[in-house]
Protein backbone atom coordinates (compact mmCIF):
# COMPACT_ATOMS: atom_id res chain seq x y z
CA UNK A 1 0.00 0.00 0.00
CA UNK A 2 1.45 3.38 -0.60
CA UNK A 3 2.85 4.83 2.05
CA UNK A 4 0.73 8.32 1.98
CA UNK A 5 -2.45 6.35 1.97
CA UNK A 6 -2.27 5.36 5.28
CA UNK A 7 -1.44 7.90 8.51
CA UNK A 8 1.32 6.33 11.07
CA UNK A 9 1.62 9.19 12.95
CA UNK A 10 -0.07 9.68 15.98
CA UNK A 11 -1.23 13.39 16.50
CA UNK A 12 -1.04 14.73 20.61
CA UNK A 13 -5.25 14.30 21.15
CA UNK A 14 -8.34 12.65 19.94
CA UNK A 15 -8.55 13.53 15.91
CA UNK A 16 -12.05 13.46 15.38
CA UNK A 17 -13.50 13.38 11.64
CA UNK A 18 -16.64 13.94 9.85
CA UNK A 19 -17.89 10.09 7.79
CA UNK A 20 -17.51 12.09 4.78
CA UNK A 21 -13.86 12.91 5.56
CA UNK A 22 -12.53 9.65 7.15
CA UNK A 23 -9.26 8.08 5.16
CA UNK A 24 -7.02 5.41 6.01
CA UNK A 25 -4.99 5.28 8.90
CA UNK A 26 -3.47 2.76 11.11
CA UNK A 27 -6.04 2.67 13.39
CA UNK A 28 -9.73 4.34 13.09
CA UNK A 29 -12.50 3.92 15.29
CA UNK A 30 -16.21 4.50 14.48
CA UNK A 31 -18.75 4.84 17.35
CA UNK A 32 -21.82 5.82 17.56
CA UNK A 33 -25.18 4.35 17.39
CA UNK A 34 -26.22 5.27 13.85
CA UNK A 35 -25.49 2.69 12.01
CA UNK A 36 -26.20 4.09 8.37
CA UNK A 37 -23.37 6.84 8.92
CA UNK A 38 -21.63 3.56 10.48
CA UNK A 39 -21.28 2.16 7.11
CA UNK A 40 -21.29 5.09 4.88
CA UNK A 41 -17.41 5.63 6.79
CA UNK A 42 -16.57 2.08 6.55
CA UNK A 43 -17.45 2.24 2.74
CA UNK A 44 -15.06 5.46 2.10
CA UNK A 45 -12.04 4.12 4.31
CA UNK A 46 -12.91 0.58 1.97
CA UNK A 47 -12.81 2.58 -1.35
CA UNK A 48 -9.68 4.51 -0.09
CA UNK A 49 -7.96 1.31 0.33
CA UNK A 50 -8.59 -0.63 -2.24
CA UNK A 51 -7.65 2.86 -4.73
CA UNK A 52 -4.65 2.85 -3.28
CA UNK A 53 -3.70 -1.02 -2.97
CA UNK A 54 -6.67 -2.91 -5.41
CA UNK A 55 -4.97 -6.42 -4.61
CA UNK A 56 -5.50 -5.46 -0.96
CA UNK A 57 -6.58 -8.49 1.61
CA UNK A 58 -9.84 -7.71 3.49
CA UNK A 59 -10.84 -9.68 6.78
CA UNK A 60 -14.02 -9.21 8.94
CA UNK A 61 -13.77 -10.09 12.93
CA UNK A 62 -16.66 -10.24 15.25
CA UNK A 63 -15.53 -8.51 18.65
CA UNK A 64 -18.49 -9.95 20.56
CA UNK A 65 -17.63 -13.48 19.46
CA UNK A 66 -13.73 -13.43 19.31
CA UNK A 67 -11.12 -15.68 19.85
CA UNK A 68 -8.27 -14.84 21.53
CA UNK A 69 -4.91 -14.79 19.15
CA UNK A 70 -7.54 -14.07 16.08
CA UNK A 71 -6.51 -10.31 15.97
CA UNK A 72 -2.68 -11.10 15.97
CA UNK A 73 -2.94 -13.99 13.78
CA UNK A 74 -4.83 -11.79 11.23
CA UNK A 75 -2.37 -9.15 10.64
CA UNK A 76 0.42 -11.47 10.27
CA UNK A 77 1.74 -10.48 6.85
CA UNK A 78 0.99 -12.81 4.32
CA UNK A 79 3.26 -14.82 1.95
CA UNK A 80 2.98 -11.87 -0.68
CA UNK A 81 3.10 -9.24 1.85
CA UNK A 82 -0.23 -7.61 0.55
CA UNK A 83 -2.08 -5.23 2.04
CA UNK A 84 -4.58 -5.38 4.71
CA UNK A 85 -7.47 -4.14 5.78
CA UNK A 86 -9.66 -5.51 8.79
CA UNK A 87 -12.87 -4.48 9.75
CA UNK A 88 -14.00 -5.43 13.33
CA UNK A 89 -17.55 -5.18 14.56
CA UNK A 90 -19.69 -5.44 17.76
CA UNK A 91 -17.27 -3.51 19.98
CA UNK A 92 -20.33 -2.52 22.01
CA UNK A 93 -20.40 -6.28 23.18
CA UNK A 94 -16.87 -7.29 22.61
CA UNK A 95 -15.62 -10.04 25.05
CA UNK A 96 -12.62 -9.90 27.52
CA UNK A 97 -10.06 -11.90 24.57
CA UNK A 98 -10.65 -9.09 22.38
CA UNK A 99 -10.10 -6.34 24.83
CA UNK A 100 -6.75 -7.37 25.32
CA UNK A 101 -5.32 -8.24 22.52
CA UNK A 102 -7.14 -4.97 21.06
CA UNK A 103 -5.17 -3.02 23.62
CA UNK A 104 -1.62 -5.01 22.63
CA UNK A 105 -2.30 -4.12 19.01
CA UNK A 106 -2.77 -0.48 20.06
CA UNK A 107 0.91 -0.37 21.34
CA UNK A 108 2.45 -1.49 18.19
CA UNK A 109 0.40 -1.28 15.28
CA UNK A 110 1.14 -3.20 11.93
CA UNK A 111 2.82 -1.34 9.20
CA UNK A 112 0.26 -1.63 6.09
CA UNK A 113 -2.32 -2.60 8.10
CA UNK A 114 -5.40 -0.63 8.26
CA UNK A 115 -7.60 -1.83 11.18
CA UNK A 116 -10.94 -0.01 11.44
CA UNK A 117 -13.04 -0.87 14.60
CA UNK A 118 -16.91 -0.22 15.07
CA UNK A 119 -18.31 0.53 18.23
CA UNK A 120 -22.66 1.00 17.97
CA UNK A 121 -22.36 3.00 21.27
CA UNK A 122 -22.75 2.31 25.14
CA UNK A 123 -20.27 2.07 28.01
CA UNK A 124 -18.78 -1.61 27.60
CA UNK A 125 -14.89 -1.39 26.05
CA UNK A 126 -14.81 2.45 27.20
CA UNK A 127 -11.19 1.50 28.17
CA UNK A 128 -9.95 0.61 24.83
CA UNK A 129 -12.16 3.72 23.53
CA UNK A 130 -10.20 5.83 25.98
CA UNK A 131 -7.24 4.17 24.70
CA UNK A 132 -7.89 5.11 21.14
CA UNK A 133 -8.50 8.65 21.69
CA UNK A 134 -5.71 9.11 23.75
CA UNK A 135 -3.40 7.82 21.10
CA UNK A 136 -4.87 10.45 18.22
CA UNK A 137 -6.00 7.81 15.62
CA UNK A 138 -8.84 9.26 13.32
CA UNK A 139 -12.78 9.11 15.65
CA UNK A 140 -15.88 9.55 13.66
CA UNK A 141 -18.97 10.21 15.97
CA UNK A 142 -21.76 8.59 13.98
CA UNK A 143 -24.95 10.06 16.15
CA UNK A 144 -28.09 9.97 14.97
CA UNK A 145 -29.68 12.92 12.87
CA UNK A 146 -32.56 14.31 14.88
CA UNK A 147 -32.87 17.89 14.47
CA UNK A 148 -34.26 19.08 11.35
CA UNK A 149 -31.74 21.29 10.71
CA UNK A 150 -29.35 18.39 10.83
CA UNK A 151 -31.03 16.37 8.10
CA UNK A 152 -31.43 19.55 5.82
CA UNK A 153 -27.86 20.09 6.04
CA UNK A 154 -27.61 16.55 5.31
CA UNK A 155 -29.46 16.34 2.30
CA UNK A 156 -27.67 19.48 1.00
CA UNK A 157 -24.26 18.22 1.55
CA UNK A 158 -25.43 14.47 -0.69
CA UNK A 159 -26.85 17.59 -3.63
CA UNK A 160 -23.87 18.96 -3.41
CA UNK A 161 -21.57 16.24 -2.90
CA UNK A 162 -23.67 14.14 -6.28
CA UNK A 163 -23.13 17.62 -8.37
CA UNK A 164 -26.67 18.53 -8.33
CA UNK A 165 -28.68 21.62 -7.30
CA UNK A 166 -31.47 21.52 -4.67
CA UNK A 167 -33.90 24.45 -3.80
CA UNK A 168 -34.46 25.25 -0.22
CA UNK A 169 -38.43 24.09 -0.13
CA UNK A 170 -37.60 20.99 -1.62
CA UNK A 171 -34.79 20.49 1.10
CA UNK A 172 -37.49 20.69 3.47
CA UNK A 173 -40.32 18.83 1.79
CA UNK A 174 -37.38 15.80 1.34
CA UNK A 175 -36.89 15.60 5.12
CA UNK A 176 -40.72 15.54 5.33
CA UNK A 177 -41.41 13.10 3.18
CA UNK A 178 -38.55 10.35 4.27
CA UNK A 179 -36.65 11.90 7.18
CA UNK A 180 -37.61 9.76 9.75
CA UNK A 181 -35.09 7.02 8.65
CA UNK A 182 -31.62 8.08 7.63
CA UNK A 183 -31.04 5.21 5.12
CA UNK A 184 -34.18 6.30 3.53
CA UNK A 185 -33.74 9.61 3.36
CA UNK A 186 -29.94 9.19 1.72
CA UNK A 187 -31.84 6.84 -0.98
CA UNK A 188 -34.12 9.17 -2.04
CA UNK A 189 -31.40 11.93 -2.37
CA UNK A 190 -29.33 9.26 -4.67
CA UNK A 191 -32.46 9.03 -6.40
CA UNK A 192 -33.34 12.19 -7.27
CA UNK A 193 -29.42 13.08 -7.98
CA UNK A 194 -29.53 10.15 -10.28
CA UNK A 195 -33.02 11.08 -12.25
CA UNK A 196 -32.85 15.42 -12.14
CA UNK A 197 -31.45 17.19 -15.01
CA UNK A 198 -32.43 20.29 -13.93
CA UNK A 199 -32.18 21.61 -10.20
CA UNK A 200 -34.56 19.83 -7.89
CA UNK A 201 -37.61 21.67 -6.76
CA UNK A 202 -39.90 21.33 -4.29
CA UNK A 203 -42.55 20.15 -7.10
CA UNK A 204 -40.16 17.10 -7.98
CA UNK A 205 -40.28 15.98 -4.51
CA UNK A 206 -44.21 15.80 -4.16
CA UNK A 207 -43.82 14.22 -7.43
CA UNK A 208 -41.62 11.39 -6.59
CA UNK A 209 -42.67 11.00 -2.59
CA UNK A 210 -45.98 13.04 -2.03
CA UNK A 211 -47.65 10.24 -1.51
CA UNK A 212 -45.53 9.10 1.48
CA UNK A 213 -47.23 9.11 5.46
CA UNK A 214 -45.27 11.95 6.35
CA UNK A 215 -45.39 14.35 3.21
CA UNK A 216 -49.12 13.83 3.79
CA UNK A 217 -49.23 14.51 7.60
CA UNK A 218 -47.24 18.14 6.78
CA UNK A 219 -49.80 18.86 3.71
CA UNK A 220 -52.52 18.66 6.49
CA UNK A 221 -50.44 20.43 9.19
CA UNK A 222 -49.62 23.23 6.44
CA UNK A 223 -52.74 24.17 5.13
CA UNK A 224 -54.07 24.04 8.65
CA UNK A 225 -51.45 26.56 9.99
CA UNK A 226 -52.40 28.88 6.40
CA UNK A 227 -56.06 28.71 7.71
CA UNK A 228 -57.13 26.65 5.06
CA UNK A 229 -59.61 25.19 7.03
CA UNK A 230 -61.59 22.75 4.04
CA UNK A 231 -58.30 22.14 2.44
CA UNK A 232 -56.55 20.96 5.42
CA UNK A 233 -59.89 18.63 6.27
CA UNK A 234 -60.08 17.57 2.80
CA UNK A 235 -56.55 16.40 2.92
CA UNK A 236 -56.74 14.92 6.62
CA UNK A 237 -60.06 12.82 5.28
CA UNK A 238 -58.22 11.71 2.64
CA UNK A 239 -55.53 10.55 4.44
CA UNK A 240 -57.37 8.80 6.80
CA UNK A 241 -59.53 6.92 4.05
CA UNK A 242 -56.17 5.67 2.55
CA UNK A 243 -55.14 4.21 5.78
CA UNK A 244 -52.39 7.18 7.02
CA UNK A 245 -52.63 6.74 10.99
CA UNK A 246 -53.82 10.23 13.09
CA UNK A 247 -50.37 9.55 15.31
CA UNK A 248 -47.95 11.13 12.47
CA UNK A 249 -50.65 13.80 11.70
CA UNK A 250 -50.67 15.10 15.09
CA UNK A 251 -47.45 14.65 15.32
CA UNK A 252 -46.78 16.92 11.91
CA UNK A 253 -49.74 19.55 13.72
CA UNK A 254 -47.66 19.66 17.11
CA UNK A 255 -44.20 20.13 15.30
CA UNK A 256 -45.40 23.23 13.44
CA UNK A 257 -47.04 24.81 16.47
CA UNK A 258 -43.76 24.06 18.41
CA UNK A 259 -41.59 25.98 15.65
CA UNK A 260 -44.16 28.85 15.14
CA UNK A 261 -44.15 29.46 19.14
CA UNK A 262 -40.28 29.24 19.20
CA UNK A 263 -40.16 32.13 16.54
CA UNK A 264 -42.78 34.09 17.93
CA UNK A 265 -40.85 34.25 21.28
CA UNK A 266 -37.28 35.08 19.68
CA UNK A 267 -35.28 37.97 19.15
CA UNK A 268 -33.03 38.91 16.58
CA UNK A 269 -32.40 38.11 12.73
CA UNK A 270 -33.61 34.93 11.44
CA UNK A 271 -30.24 33.92 10.81
CA UNK A 272 -29.54 34.73 14.39
CA UNK A 273 -32.80 33.23 15.40
CA UNK A 274 -32.46 30.03 13.59
CA UNK A 275 -28.94 29.34 15.11
CA UNK A 276 -30.16 29.90 18.43
CA UNK A 277 -33.01 27.14 17.86
CA UNK A 278 -31.02 24.85 15.55
CA UNK A 279 -33.65 25.30 12.04
CA UNK A 280 -32.88 26.68 8.45
CA UNK A 281 -32.81 30.38 7.98
CA UNK A 282 -35.42 30.35 5.15
CA UNK A 283 -37.92 28.42 8.18
CA UNK A 284 -37.60 30.63 10.70
CA UNK A 285 -38.58 33.50 7.83
CA UNK A 286 -41.36 31.46 6.85
CA UNK A 287 -43.02 31.04 10.77
CA UNK A 288 -42.00 34.84 10.75
CA UNK A 289 -44.76 35.55 8.16
CA UNK A 290 -46.99 32.89 9.47
CA UNK A 291 -47.19 34.15 12.86
CA UNK A 292 -48.76 37.30 11.36
CA UNK A 293 -51.90 35.68 11.16
CA UNK A 294 -51.89 34.47 14.91
CA UNK A 295 -52.94 36.03 18.01
CA UNK A 296 -51.26 34.72 21.35
CA UNK A 297 -54.67 33.57 22.53
CA UNK A 298 -55.23 31.36 18.73
CA UNK A 299 -51.49 29.76 19.35
CA UNK A 300 -52.02 28.60 23.01
CA UNK A 301 -55.44 27.65 22.09
CA UNK A 302 -53.70 25.58 19.17
CA UNK A 303 -51.20 23.87 21.19
CA UNK A 304 -53.48 23.03 23.88
CA UNK A 305 -55.85 21.29 21.42
CA UNK A 306 -53.06 19.95 19.92
CA UNK A 307 -51.05 18.49 22.72
CA UNK A 308 -54.85 16.99 23.74
CA UNK A 309 -55.35 15.46 20.47
CA UNK A 310 -52.15 13.59 20.76
CA UNK A 311 -52.99 11.75 23.82
CA UNK A 312 -56.45 10.99 22.09
CA UNK A 313 -55.07 9.21 19.30
CA UNK A 314 -52.13 7.12 21.54
CA UNK A 315 -55.13 5.39 23.22
CA UNK A 316 -57.19 8.27 25.62
CA UNK A 317 -59.94 8.10 23.33
CA UNK A 318 -61.79 5.80 21.81
CA UNK A 319 -62.29 8.10 18.26
CA UNK A 320 -59.30 9.68 17.28
CA UNK A 321 -60.35 10.55 14.20
CA UNK A 322 -62.38 13.32 15.72
CA UNK A 323 -59.67 14.05 17.87
CA UNK A 324 -57.46 15.09 14.46
CA UNK A 325 -60.33 16.80 12.80
CA UNK A 326 -61.02 18.67 15.70
CA UNK A 327 -57.48 20.00 16.34
CA UNK A 328 -57.62 20.54 12.25
CA UNK A 329 -60.41 22.60 12.75
CA UNK A 330 -59.28 24.15 15.59
CA UNK A 331 -55.88 25.33 14.40
CA UNK A 332 -57.52 26.69 11.01
CA UNK A 333 -60.05 28.85 12.52
CA UNK A 334 -57.52 30.37 14.92
CA UNK A 335 -55.11 30.71 12.31
CA UNK A 336 -57.39 33.01 10.63
CA UNK A 337 -57.98 35.34 13.24
CA UNK A 338 -56.14 38.49 14.56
Amino acid sequence: MAAASVSKAKPSAANTVSWREVTPSAVVLITGPEEYLGIRAMDRIRSHVRSAAPDVEISKLNAGSYESGSLAMTVTPSLFDEAKLIEIEGLESMNDAFLADALAYLAQPENDVVLVLRHGGGTRGKKLLDAVKSSGWPVVDCQPLKKDAEKTAFVVSEFKAGGRRIEAEAVQALVNAVGASLSELAAACNQLIADATTPVDAATVERYYGGRVEATAFKVADAAMAGNGPQALSSLRHALATGVDPVPLVAALAAKLRTLAKVAGAQGSSAQIAKQLGIQPWLVEQAQRDVRRWTPDGLIRSIQVTAEADAQVKGLSRDPVYAVEHAVTVIATSARGR
